[in-house]
């Protein structure tokens, strides 16, 4: 029986690495994105805020 040696300080250091790796992939996928698809993004949702004001009804103020 015999089992397989294992160095700690190299299992740490692998263990940072794809911790690290991990984290850059979430950072890839949030901030990742060019300017164009960021201006894209910001004039379609305010397009659609547009629609959306435009759509409502007037309503009265004074609640009666």
């Amino acid at each position: 029986m015999s089992a397989e040696i294992v160095n700690l300080r190299q299992f740490r250091k692998k263990q940072a690495r794809s911790e690290k790796e991990a984290q850059a992939e979430q950072n890839r996928i949030s901030f990742g994105r060019t300017k164009a698809e960021k201006q894209l993004t910001r004039s379609l949702n305010e397009k659609a805020d547009k629609a959306h004001r435009d759509g409502r009804l007037e309503t009265d103020d004074d609640g009666a």
